[in-house]
């Protein structure tokens, strides 16, 4: 992780280099950055040595939002190793692979180090996925054990050895007094396997390094990387609304204990996969425990701000709230207005990154950035870019839309089992190929076109879906739509649109095709509508049209 090279002409207004066709991160490097490779030193390490010595005693490392239970720091850290020792008695080895089905809790976190402490792969896996959809990431991560609570042991192979963790005997383990466990981890060592959301493919196995985690981990998130900047962050307090086993939320875990902020975890029925995200709730808990800072995905900040609208009392004792951080999948410009009037002074602050590269390495810090409707920030310190022509695989200077490659120390390991598959993302020298449509304006801020997968070939034209949906959201009568394409002999693929209206409205589908109509070129128009209840989301937000193509191809015969 380093500035460009000194022989390097590197724009400093965008970071873009004219002779590499490289984009290059501005940003500063952070008061603790991270030691060499070659270095040997685990993730939890790492993070345990950047506590300063005048860490707070009192206050929480952890809430639990829905009991209000409290872990302070001191007990965080005496629990992370106390269950690291006990790990070693004969539960897990270096190198063993620990699967983790569990809804939120103050003590994943705990787990999470521990495992990794000991030399261990984390693998945590959505606990509302299926039984058969269980063991087909069991037959992919190998575990030689599994960590889970009563509700989700029955989903597991009969045949692994399996942890509860709201059994006596392992919060027991909590315990003071067992000892410190010394086990030598090497940062290139495996740290997690998580795995890809499968949106637009079979899911894969994303084996992650300490080295990925630490790099990651190290990117500041202020608008300053000084130690006053720092000292500053340490007062956060981070309210997680999103999974703990989704990338975007595993980082968050394990970052917020490294800065020595306040992380209080959402464990409400959706966070546990019982119902929808319940906005009222998440609300209350910002004014409970004085939160400045929510993680939430798209769809979660669609939900409070309707909330706030229909009743703008569920504001109230919300004035700590200074900032919302957004990832998991594109946010449109209207919502972003409509959150800023109706949580006027509170930042909506934009990010990219994908499971393949620990979680973020673009992100808007600050007022000022967070302004910028549309983007999703600069690239991260020691971050490199590309965008590259998907034909002729050109690269392509600020301003001109392209895939876009990235490079750095937080790019996976590769896919676990799957050759193939990684070396159709990850080519020689280290660029990773993310499959979307993007460009850099000359200010080096990055905006998101669209999956290149998804667009839409109308007539010899690319349509994105995303920019049709952020335009059908603006209809005060839908809800929800998402838009996929639909085969037509003539036109190649039309776009075809699934709607959730509002509750007790009449909107029809030739409503919605004008409504859009008098707002796109011609080739944009939507040309078929589906209503229906709901729209079929992963755990980050991300539509699954994957689903919808299928289910419009199933309708074709009523359209």
């Amino acid at each position: 992780m380093s500035p460009p090279p000194a022989d390097v002409d590197v724009d400093p207004r965008s970071g873009y280099s004219t002779a590499t066709g490289t984009y290059h991160s501005l940003r500063p490097p952070p008061p603790h950055a991270p030691p060499p490779p070659s270095h040997p030193l685990s993730f939890p390490d790492f993070a345990f040595s950047s506590f300063s010595t005048s860490l707070p005693t009192t206050r929480p490392a952890l809430i639990d939002s829905a009991t209000g239970d409290a872990v302070t720091f001191p007990a965080f850290l005496s629990r992370v190793r106390a269950l690291a020792a006990a790990l070693l008695l004969g539960v897990v080895s270096p190198g063993d692979v620990a699967f983790v089905l569990a809804p939120p809790g103050v003590h994943v976190p705990v787990l999470y180090y521990a495992l990794m402490a000991v030399g261990a792969v984390v693998s945590p896996a959505d606990p509302a996925l299926t039984q058969g959809e269980i063991s087909r990431l069991v037959e992919m991560s190998s575990p030689t054990v599994a960590f889970a609570v009563s509700d989700t042991a029955g989903k597991l192979p009969c045949d692994l050895r399996v942890v509860l963790l709201d059994a006596p005997d392992f919060l027991s383990c909590h315990g003071v007094g067992v000892g410190e466990a010394a086990v030598a981890v090497r940062q290139s060592d495996p740290a997690a396997i998580l795995y890809s959301s499968g949106t637009t493919g079979r899911a894969k196995a994303v084996l992650l390094t300490h080295r990925n985690l630490i790099a990651s981990a190290a990117m500041p998130v202020t608008a300053s990387a000084s130690a006053a900047a720092a000292a500053a962050a340490a007062n956060v307090v981070i309210l997680l609304a999103v999974p703990m086993f989704h990338i975007y939320g595993f980082m968050f875990c394990l970052r917020a204990a490294m800065a020595g902020q306040t992380l209080v975890v959402y464990t409400g029925t959706a966070a546990r996969g019982r119902g929808r995200f319940d906005a009222r709730a998440v609300l209350a808990a910002v004014a409970r425990f004085r939160v400045t800072r929510v993680a939430m995905a798209p769809p979660s900040v669609l939900a409070i701000v309707r909330a706030a609208e229909e009743d703008g009392s569920v504001t109230a004792g919300t004035a700590s709230l200074q900032a919302v951080n957004c990832g998991g999948a594109s946010i449109s410009p209207d919502l972003i207005r409509r959150f800023s009037r109706k949580f006027p002074g509170v930042s909506l602050s934009q990010g990219y990154g994908m499971t393949e590269t620990t979680a973020g390495f673009c992100r808007a810090v600050g007022e000022e950035e967070s302004g910028r409707t549309g983007s999703v920030g600069r690239l991260s310190w020691g971050a490199e870019a590309k965008i590259v022509d998907p034909t002729t695989g050109d690269a392509l200077p600020p301003g001109v839309p392209g895939e876009l490659w990235v490079r750095g120390p937080f790019v996976m390991k590769g896919y676990l089992g799957d050759k193939e598959s990684t070396s159709a993302i990850l080519d020689s020298e280290g660029w990773l190929r993310t499959g979307d449509l993007c460009s850099f304006d000359k200010d080096g801020f990055l905006y998101i076109v669209d999956r290149l997968k998804e667009l839409i070939k109308c007539k010899g034209y690319q349509v994105a879906p995303a920019e049709l949906e952020h335009l059908l959201q603006t209809h005060p009568d839908i809800v929800e739509a998402a838009v996929v394409p639909f085969p037509d002999d003539q036109a190649g693929e039309l776009p075809l649109a699934f709607v959730v209206r509002r509750a007790g409205g009449n909107l029809n589908a030739e409503q919605i095709k004008e409504f859009v109509a008098k707002q796109v070129v011609h080739y944009k128009r939507i040309h078929h509508v589906c209503f229906v209840n709901t729209i079929p989301k992963n755990s980050g937000g991300k539509i699954l049209r994957k689903e919808l193509v299928k289910l419009a191809l199933h309708r074709r015969s009523n359209l």
